[in-house]
C-alpha cells in the first residue's frame, strides 16, 4: 500500500472498436498505422482498419482447443514484417499442447494458411511443448530491442507446480524463452539459439539452451520498453499469482539468466520450500498486491505516448481480470544498475469509466506513438487510452 498523490492527468477510455469475441491480444501493423490484429481466443485474428472489423486475417478455429486459459493466446509481428510478411502466434492444439507456428502474409493483407510451420524444439524436433494440465500456458510472444523471440511459458498447471518445472532446468515450463527466428523458410527447427543466451555456458545450471530466465508461474503478459520511444528496452512482466500476490517483476535489457522464485516464493514471499531452487539468488518483484485488489493481473506497459501528458510517462500501467480494476505505478531506475522500483500506485478504474464498462481486461496493446489500449475479454471492445484535463490535487490512500 502506498501513499499516493493524485495525478496531474486523467486518462479516459474512448471506445476504438467493438464487435469482437473474448480478444486477448490487439497489435499494431508495423507497416500501416490504420491496420490492427485483434486476436480471438477462439482460433481468429481480425484485421482492424480505420477502428472497424474489416475480415478475418487468420481463422485457426479448426486447429485450436479454446477454453478456460487455452485457446489462440499471442501474436507477434517479425521486426521485418513490412517486407517478408512474416508473424508468429502462440496457441493450444487440439491436444491441449502449445504450438509457436509462423506464418506469411499475402500481398492482399491476410494471412497463408499454407505458410504455417510449427517451430521445432530440442534435439528431438518436437513440433509442440507439452502441456501437463489445461491451466497456465503462459501465452504471450514479443520481439525484443534486440530483435530475438521471447515466449513467456507458464509452469505447465495445477496447483503449486507439483512437479517443480519452473526450476527444472530441463524443462521449458515455467520459464521464459529467447529465440533468433531470423531464418530460412527452410530450417528445420525454425529457430537458432543466440549466441549470447545466459546458459549456454552451464552455469550456474546446465539448462535447455532456450532458456532466457526461471522461476514464473504464468508470465500472462509481458512487454519492453520502447527504446525508439526513449524507454529503457527493459522486459517487465506481470506474473498470475496463486493464493495470496500478484507481482510485476522488471528485468534490465539484456539481464537474462534470472531466476525470479516461483514454486518456492509467490511473490517475495515463502511458498513451497520442499525442493531447493534451481539457482539462487531469487528475484523479488518491483511491486506485488494481495486478493483485497485482485487475483489475477494482466500485465500492460510502461507509457511512453503524448496523449496522457509528461506526469504518465514512464508509469507502468496492468490491470487485474477478476477485480476489473486498471492502475499505473511510478519506475525509478538505478542508473548504474538499470533495475527499477516502484512507487506512486494509481488506480484509474473509475476515471476509465468503472468496471462495469471496462469489463475484464485480458491484454493491453500499444501503438507506435507509445499510446495504449485496453482489451476488453468479456466486453468484446478494445479501448484507447486519451487524455484529460488535470485532476484536482490531493492525497489519498490507494485501496
Amino acid at each position: 500500500m502506498f501513499l499516493q498523490a493524485t495525478p496531474a492527468f486523467s486518462p479516459h477510455a474512448t471506445v476504438f472498436v467493438t464487435g469482437l469475441q473474448a480478444p486477448v491480444a490487439f497489435v499494431q501493423d508495423s507497416s500501416d498505422a490504420n491496420v490492427f490484429y485483434a486476436v480471438e481466443q477462439d482460433g481468429r485474428i481480425r484485421l482492424v482498419r480505420n477502428r472497424a472489423i474489416e475480415r478475418d486475417f487468420l481463422d485457426l478455429r479448426s486447429a485450436v482447443l479454446s477454453g478456460g486459459e487455452r485457446g489462440l493466446l499471442g501474436l507477434a509481428l517479425a521486426p521485418d514484417f513490412a517486407q517478408s510478411g512474416r508473424f508468429f502466434v502462440n496457441f493450444t492444439n487440439r491436444n491441449g499442447d502449445t504450438v509457436i507456428a509462423r506464418f506469411r502474409r499475402t500481398g492482399g493483407s491476410i494471412a497463408d494458411p499454407a505458410s504455417r510451420f510449427d517451430l521445432r524444439w530440442g534435439p528431438e524436433q518436437t513440433p509442440v511443448i507439452a502441456q501437463p494440465f489445461a491451466n497456465h500456458n503462459g501465452g504471450q510472444l514479443a520481439f525484443g530491442p534486440d530483435g530475438y523471440l521471447y515466449i513467456g511459458l507458464g509452469d505447465g498447471g495445477d496447483g503449486n507446480d507439483p512437479e517443480h518445472r519452473a526450476q527444472t532446468p530441463s524443462s521449458l515450463l515455467g520459464k521464459f524463452l529467447r529465440i533468433d527466428v531470423n531464418v530460412p523458410d527452410g530450417h528445420p527447427a525454425g529457430y537458432v539459439v543466440p549466441p549470447d543466451n545466459p546458459f549456454l555456458d552451464g552455469v550456474p545450471v546446465q539448462a535447455r539452451p532456450e532458456i532466457w530466465s526461471f522461476g514464473v508461474r504464468n508470465p500472462w503478459r509481458f512487454s519492453f520498453d520502447d527504446p525508439a520511444l526513449g524507454g529503457t528496452g527493459a522486459l517487465v512482466f506481470a506474473d498470475v499469482g496463486q493464493n495470496a500476490w500478484e507481482e510485476i517483476d522488471y528485468e534490465p535489457r539484456g539481464g537474462g539468466g534470472l531466476n525470479y522464485g516461483w514454486r518456492n516464493r509467490e511473490g517475495a514471499h515463502a511458498n513451497v520450500q520442499s525442493r531447493a531452487p534451481a539457482f539462487q539468488p531469487l528475484i523479488d518483484p518491483i511491486f506485488e498486491y494481495g486478493r483485497s485488489q485482485g487475483q489475477s493481473i494482466t500485465g500492460g506497459y510502461v507509457y511512453r505516448g503524448q496523449s496522457l501528458g509528461p506526469a504518465a510517462r514512464g508509469r507502468y500501467f496492468f490491470a487485474d481480470y477478476i477485480s476489473r480494476r486498471v492502475w499505473s505505478i511510478a519506475l525509478t531506475i538505478n542508473p548504474s544498475t538499470g533495475t527499477a522500483t516502484a512507487s506512486n500506485l494509481i488506480e484509474h478504474t473509475d476515471d476509465l469509466g468503472g468496471s462495469a464498462r471496462i469489463g475484464s481486461i485480458s491484454s493491453f496493446g500499444a501503438d507506435r506513438a507509445g499510446e495504449l489500449y485496453l482489451v476488453g475479454h468479456t466486453t468484446g471492445m478494445v479501448f484507447r487510452l486519451v487524455g484529460g484535463p488535470p485532476a484536482p490535487s490531493s492525497f489519498r490512500i490507494a485501496r
